[in-house]
């Protein structure tokens, strides 16, 4: 009897287990290398242990993704962060709680073998584009950094699709890509190697996909996201050290995700995205203050930014709900 009396006692003491909150995490499209330490983190449990119920949504483009976390539709984005930036500045109620990619995976790229490995081989060259989006908007910064003009190479435009189609049958020697992203889609496509030449190689500092929220809901739930960045840290720290594993979550989620050859080399092509090329910043998904500053400064005047962004950049992202540095 003394026993039950203790039993009961303890269940009345602890009461009822706490529900996991649910939470949904949109991608700033579909599914790729880039994305792999979410799914790794939710498998792993890292999402679990701090009382987050994941669930992971591929997305449309971060300009949609960012319109969906600006009306409360879901609770986190995975976007562009200059990309939201251009919203904010309009109003839109959004801001970035963590920074993944502190340098820029932009570049020109073309198969390996055609030998295109630095900016002076692209003269004579054909190059595809696609007006309008953030890498063509960059490019004439790239084209000034490297002492290019536009008459040294040949340009072909398309749509995200025919881009890469014109690499692809050879109507282009290259197309402006992601590092981690559009040479996977041609390496799946082909099974050919392909060669990235940096943006970043060139002294073009901008940061890029970042975790996003909307504002109010930040205000309302600021514990629940201070859990869910402590998992995405994790989950980021520790998909780095597997980076197969990482993928291959990816594919036990989603079993028509890509690859897993592609899937790993793309997301071992990012990890070294997340450092602050500065140095300033160690932690994942901690940015510095300089290079938000210098990501506002380029998408002022080559990226279509409102230049009233440069009053205070600070409105745009917060490292406030991150874990300390270090622990």
């Amino acid at each position: 009897m003394l026993r039950l009396i203790v039993t009961l006692g303890a269940i009345l003491i602890a009461g009822p287990a706490l529900a996991a909150d649910k939470v949904t995490l949109m991608l700033n499209w579909y599914v790729y290398g880039e994305h792999a330490p979410f799914y790794y983190g939710k498998e792993k449990g890292f999402y679990a242990a701090n009382g987050i119920d994941l669930e992971i949504q591929e997305g449309r483009g971060s300009a949609t993704v960012t319109n969906v976390v600006a009306a409360k539709t879901v609770e986190f984005g995975y976007v562009d962060v200059p990309t939201m930036m251009r919203a904010a500045v309009k109003g839109a109620p959004v801001v970035a709680v963590g920074v993944a990619l502190q340098t820029n995976p932009m570049s020109a790229m073309g198969f390996a073998d055609k030998n295109i490995k630095k900016a002076e081989d692209i003269k004579g060259k054909t190059v595809a584009t696609t007006p309008g989006d953030s890498m063509s908007q960059i490019w004439p910064l790239f084209l000034k950094k490297t002492g290019l003009k536009e008459t040294d190479f040949k340009t072909v435009s398309g749509d995200a699709v025919t881009k890469l189609n014109a690499v692809i049958n050879g109507q282009a020697d290259l197309l402006l890509g992601y590092v981690m992203d559009q040479s996977m889609k041609i390496k799946d496509a082909t099974g050919k190697d392909v060669y990235p030449i940096k943006f970043s190689d060139y002294g073009i500092n901008l940061i890029s996909s970042g975790v996003i929220t909307n504002t109010e809901y930040l205000k309302a739930n600021e514990d629940l996201v201070r859990r869910f960045m402590a998992a995405s840290v994790k989950s980021l720290e520790e998909a780095s050290k597997h980076p197969k594993d990482a993928a291959q979550a990816i594919l036990n989620a989603n079993p028509k995700g890509g690859k897993i050859e592609t899937l790993t080399q793309g997301f071992e092509l990012t990890i070294p995205l997340y450092k602050d090329p500065a140095g300033a910043s160690k932690q994942p998904l901690r940015v510095s203050d300089k290079n938000v500053a210098e990501t506002v400064d380029v998408m002022v005047e080559y990226g279509g930014l409102d230049a009233k962004a440069k009053a205070d950049v600070k409105t745009y992202y917060t490292n406030d709900y991150l874990p300390k540095a270090g622990l």
